[in-house]
């Protein structure tokens, strides 16, 4: 499977350049549908875990690391697939989820963080040091980052061999977006520029180099840099190549480095495709896979509503607004504006901070209500057109309600699969 990963810079200097989609996501739809795609087209399936959503502590999931593998591999039976077709990535490994606490504790509990990753079997390991922790600035210098990244690489580097695992592949960088997307409206957003992006490179190289991990930053794949892209709470930021070429020509100095491209969601099929051709083939997806899996189960909610005697009016919406309102702090601090523009970002804003909430009680309740009322109803073609109108009808007449939704999420990865394998010239 690492060949997939040292294939993309190989493929860029052949003039051919293939990508890979990155699944950023936890969610049990997600993961189906992106290992659905994957057994049907024969090919690999890069799912990637984020530090917040899955560490050595539970994470906002209640999984460790090696819970998240067998979690995504038992979908992986279930749907057929091979296990060794899958790519297990680590996103945005490093102090983050305890940024609020001294930088030797942040640090400690990255470090066994990783460890905890790396002998799971992750074997694409994002090391993000950007972020400073208490009483540091927000972001840190270029060789700060650079050192704790090395750290972080050293205990990657002895957790696989004591484990037995293949040596890990790494992305590196400081210019990393926030995990999620940003909580304001935006803009504009400006690409790194070369000259920032080609000082990272050369200060991790000469770091790991003085740390005796020269191989391991042979295996470095990809840096993570900004090449204009990123979605808010109400709006999309889209790629425009040319504000972005320079930083793209920087990689002819860097022929077995490709860029690592984050908060791809939303953009249009062009705009991935134009990115994986520019050099940035790991195009980053998750708030929008479950964008869509809660845009169809909100459709298939009012679906039930019209036609399921004694379903009611709602309910799974009306279930889900008095969760994210009794319990708030997983959006509260993202959104902003009145009451009535908090209530509307709850439910449909692009940032999606209601997928925190999927795997509550109340949460499963509902959905399950839902599918329940739904199991063996033949639904009219003309109320999904109406209500479920984002899946093509051909996909989803006669599909039980589960299926719509993971078709839902289908439609999103297609757009990415159609971008990173491009038709033969």
């Amino acid at each position: 499977m690492s060949d997939i990963l040292t294939g993309l810079a190989k493929a860029r200097r052949a003039g051919a350049p293939t990508g890979i989609t990155s699944v950023c996501s936890a969610h049990p739809t997600v993961i189906r549908a992106a290992l659905r795609r994957a057994a049907r087209d024969g090919g690999p399936v890069l799912i990637e875990a984020t530090c917040n959503q899955v560490n050595h502590e539970g994470g906002y999931t209640g999984m460790k690391p090696a819970d998240f593998v067998r979690f995504v591999e038992g979908i992986a039976d279930e749907e057929g697939l091979a296990r060794d077709h899958i790519l297990f990535g680590g996103d945005h490994l490093g102090p983050n989820p305890w940024r609020k606490e001294p930088a030797e504790i942040a640090l400690e509990k990255a470090a066994a963080m990783v460890e905890a990753y790396v002998t799971a079997g992750f074997s694409k390991i994002h090391l993000d040091a950007s972020m400073g922790c208490a009483g540091e600035p927000a972001a840190l210098d270029d060789r700060t980052v650079a050192n704790r990244a090395a750290k972080l690489a050293a205990v990657a580097e002895a957790a696989a061999k004591a484990a037995g695992r293949p040596a890990p592949h790494y992305i590196l960088g400081t210019e990393v977006p926030v995990p999620g997307g940003a909580d304001h409206v935006l803009d504009t957003v400006e690409p790194t520029a070369p000259g920032a992006a080609r000082a990272t490179i050369a200060v991790h190289r000469e770091v790991f180099t003085a740390a005796g991990l020269d191989e391991a930053f042979d295996r470095v794949t990809a840096f993570v840099v900004q090449p204009g892209v990123e979605f808010g709470s109400d709006n999309v930021i889209a790629y425009d190549p040319p504000r972005a070429a320079d930083l793209s020509a920087l990689l002819g100095e860097e022929p077995d480095l490709v860029f690592e491209a984050h908060s791809t969601d939303y953009q249009s099929e062009e705009a991935l495709a134009a990115l994986v051709r520019d050099g940035y083939p790991i195009l980053k997806v998750g708030p929008g896979l479950t964008f869509a899996y809660r845009e169809a189960l909100y459709g298939l909610d009012l679906v039930a509503s019209d036609l399921v005697p004694g379903y009611g009016t709602r309910p799974l919406a009306a279930a889900m607004e008095a969760l994210m309102s009794a319990e708030p702090a997983d959006w509260q601090g993202h959104y902003h504006g009145s009451e009535e523009a908090l209530r509307l970002q709850r439910h449909f804003s692009y940032s999606d901070r209601i997928r925190y909430y999927w795997n509550r009680p109340e949460a499963e309740a509902a959905v399950a209500r839902l599918l329940s009322a739904l199991d063996g109803i033949a639904i009219p073609e003309t109320l999904l057109r109406q209500y479920v109108g984002g899946v093509p009808l051909s996909r989803i007449a006669s599909a039980s309600a589960a299926d719509i939704l993971v078709a839902a999420v289908d439609e999103v990865l297609g757009t990415y699969f159609r971008a990173t394998h491009p038709p033969a010239a």
